[in-house]
């Protein structure tokens, strides 16, 4: 049993897809994923998810907005951000952080509404996801001065050990996306062999970064599976025992039940 801990189900193209999503999320669970935490990227997404949501057993959701979606819009406040987090299967805020990689020109704005998204989290007691790219030493040292007691995730994680372990004495969870599987992340591999195994979950990011062989698809939540096994093998475990242990980090980070395997 794995779990795809953070998708974007709104953003996955199902024009010429048989079934639509039903079909994407069946295809998943017949490779032995029951879960799916579906993340959102701004406002609209954060309330439209609610849709989503409520049409599965066993899909979440999370309220937030992308560090690289400042398009003419405000910093979102902490009172909206609060008031979303009330719906039901939302359980976490964000994703949030800092790109200086991409959007560097934006930090101020990334900075501010990365505070309030802390602030929300601290104020909801749900766990944070962050997105975090050429911003080591001020994302630690924002956690540091905003700490939270739900903790949280590094998504899609691609930094260094060093900044691995300053997380996880904050309380987060590293994550890992297909981007492990990439022929050029040897550094990555090394920081996944190096993790917890009692602070490591395993992702897709879909439907973007979809894993070795399946580069250049859409990618999906069933291949959280050869992220997983990936893994798995550096770490010199079985798939059934990464998928296990993984599970039970989203669980207990999350605070989601088992799941019932079964689409409403």
């Amino acid at each position: 049993m794995l779990v795809d801990s953070h998708c974007h189900l709104d953003h996955l193209k199902l024009d010429d897809r048989e079934g639509g999503l039903n079909a994407v999320l069946a295809d998943a669970r017949d490779r032995g994923i029951t879960q799916f935490l579906s993340v959102a990227v701004d406002l609209a997404t954060s309330a439209s998810l609610v849709e989503i949501t409520a049409q599965y057993d066993n899909v979440y959701s999370s309220v937030g907005v992308h560090p690289l979606q400042k398009i003419n819009q405000p910093v979102p406040a902490v009172e909206k951000l609060v008031s979303l987090a009330e719906a039901k299967d939302v359980v976490a805020i964000g994703e949030t952080g800092l790109d200086n990689f991409y959007s560097a020109e934006t930090h101020s704005w990334q900075r501010e509404s990365f505070i309030n998204h802390l602030l929300a989290a601290q104020k909801t007691a749900k766990p944070i996801i962050i997105h975090t790219r050429d911003a080591r030493d001020e994302t630690i040292d924002l956690l540091r001065q905003y700490p939270l007691r739900a903790g949280g995730v590094m998504h899609c994680f691609t930094e260094t050990w060093e900044m691995a372990q300053a997380a996880i004495e904050l309380g987060f969870y590293i994550s890992f996306s297909g981007i492990v599987t990439f022929n050029s992340a040897t550094d990555l591999r090394e920081v996944a062999k190096k993790v917890p195994l009692n602070r490591i979950l395993v992702e897709t990011d879909s439907p973007w970064l979809a894993p070795v062989p399946h580069r250049g698809k859409q990618n999906e939540p069933q291949y959280v599976r050869e992220v997983a096994q990936c893994i798995a093998d550096l770490r010199d475990i079985s798939l059934e025992q990464l998928a296990e242990i993984t599970t039970q980090n989203f669980h207990r980070l999350f605070k989601i039940p088992a799941p019932t395997n079964e689409l409403k």
